[in-house]
């Protein structure tokens, strides 16, 4: 963070100076709310909790270095020479910081939302932008309303670029974020079933989702996924087209970024052409397997074109590409085995999608261990039993479910086919079944399940029983 003076902060927040230190002039080099992160003249904010409250670490986080405090309670001692600004909500005050500090950058900014895959479009539109700018992105998943204020407050004077994730669980989540971070383009990865128990409808999600442009100023970008039915309901907004300018990218013959000779033949990797609207096409090189990556990477070819860069450095961006956290990451073991680590989330989306790269290791026997799915609401049970489908549509030979809600995904897969279903209370009764399987080579393991479930501990339990 470039440094600001305490005025800056008192005013952006609307906040009330308690203490002996009210020299308004005073500056604040940084934004912390772990007060064992501090570093000497930061500003440490105080997030009520429902397991700890950071007021209990006002005072440690002083003693380490913070040149004062943000609060919404009042202490009952004040710490000489230190400041204490209060504000009615902490939270909230940290958005109005970051929509302030946001203005002192007249930079490309990029909003990426959606159902699935946010994070990999991120990090690939960032790939691609870092080829000709210093780009600032979102570190895992700090997509929330203290996470995205976080990163826009990491802005420095040498950041060109800034690639932002913007999550939601909620009606009015996205349109909180995108008027703080006031996007120049707008990313809508597509519409899924995620949170649809919150949202009621893939409308909802739709109408969610659409929040994102009341940040993005008139004469913005917009990026949309060609290939998603109901996005593509947006080419009809006439609202929306006299606002921002409507670029679609996908398979469809009418998308303006498209993806021709797609070849995801390949275990770890793959490839495709695209077609650009100018009717130039290049061949990329996407290092990461699933025909699902044609759109993160049409996406940061569109983004890379409307900010300047040549097809060349679009395609070396793309092959840069790394990804981020527990997100499909291919893991090869000893005797032929290898793991797809996807432990991060899932939702039915990505779990087909998973399924399908898990698909592709035809040499290998191929085992799905996959978990609960959360925040489906009623459509639980039919959404879990499509994924026991899918795994017997796309040839899963062994099939091993935890949790209570998948067990309907384990009753579609045994009607449907799947050679080896078992199902599972528990990960340590999954270990016991994993057993078997760890001792077998040429085994294809799949691991994925919503976040609550932490299915990194069976990801991490294959690995240590392997090697």
């Amino acid at each position: 963070m470039e440094r600001i003076t305490l005025r800056e902060l008192k005013e952006a927040t609307k906040g009330s100076l308690l203490g002996s230190c009210l020299k308004e002039e005073i500056l604040i080099g940084g934004v912390q709310s772990d007060n064992r992160k501090i570093r000497e003249g930061d500003v440490f904010f105080a997030f009520p909790g429902e397991r700890s409250d950071g007021h209990d670490y006002v005072g440690p986080a002083l003693e380490a270095g913070a040149a004062g405090c943000v609060i919404s309670r009042e202490p009952a001692q004040l710490m000489p020479g230190k400041f204490y600004l209060l504000v009615p909500d902490t939270f909230l005050a940290l958005g109005d910081f970051a929509r302030y500090y946001r203005t002192k950058f007249a930079i490309p900014t990029v909003g990426v939302t959606g159902s699935v895959g946010k994070t990999t479009t991120k990090e690939m539109i960032a790939a691609v932008l870092s080829r000709k700018y210093r780009t600032l992105k979102t570190e895992g998943n700090f997509n929330n309303n203290i996470g995205l204020p976080l990163t826009i407050l990491r802005l420095a004077e040498q950041d060109e670029a800034a690639v932002l994730e913007m999550g939601m669980n909620h009606f009015g989540e996205i349109s909180y974020l995108t008027r703080i971070a006031r996007p120049d383009i707008a990313v809508i990865t597509n519409i899924g079933d995620a949170h649809i128990g919150n949202l009621g409808s893939k409308e909802g999600i739709l109408k969610a989702k659409c929040e994102i442009f009341e940040g993005v100023p008139e004469g913005g970008t917009a990026v949309l996924n060609a290939d998603d039915p109901y996005l593509n309901r947006l080419r009809d907004d006439l609202s929306l087209q006299k606002k921002v300018s409507l670029i679609r990218v996908g398979e469809a013959g009418d998308a303006d970024y498209r993806a021709t000779e797609i070849d995801d033949s390949q275990a770890e990797h793959m490839s495709f052409a695209i077609c650009f609207p100018d009717g130039n096409k290049t061949r990329v090189f996407v290092p990461a397997p699933g025909r699902h990556m044609i759109y993160p990477a049409l996406t940061a070819a569109a983004i890379g074109t409307c900010l300047g860069l040549s097809p060349e450095q679009i395609s070396e961006g793309i092959r840069t590409y790394a990804p981020a956290g527990m997100r499909m990451k291919i893991e090869e073991l000893s005797g032929g085995r290898i793991l797809l680590n996807d432990t991060y989330n899932a939702n039915p989306q990505s779990m087909e999608a998973g399924l399908q790269i898990l698909s592709g290791q035809k040499e290998r026997r191929r085992i799905a261990v996959i978990g609960d799915m959360g925040e489906l609401g009623s459509r639980s049970r039919e959404l879990h039993r499509d994924v026991g489908a899918a795994a017997a549509r796309l040839g899963v030979d062994v099939l091993i479910t935890v949790g209570k809600d998948s067990e309907e995904a384990a009753r579609k897969a045994q009607e449907d086919g799947v050679p080896e279903v078992h199902h599972c209370a528990d990960k340590e009764e999954a270990k016991a079944v994993l057993k078997e399987y760890l001792l077998q080579p040429d085994t294809a393991f799949l691991v994925k399940a919503s976040r609550f479930m932490q299915f990194e501990e069976l990801a991490a339990f294959i690995k240590d029983t392997v090697t």
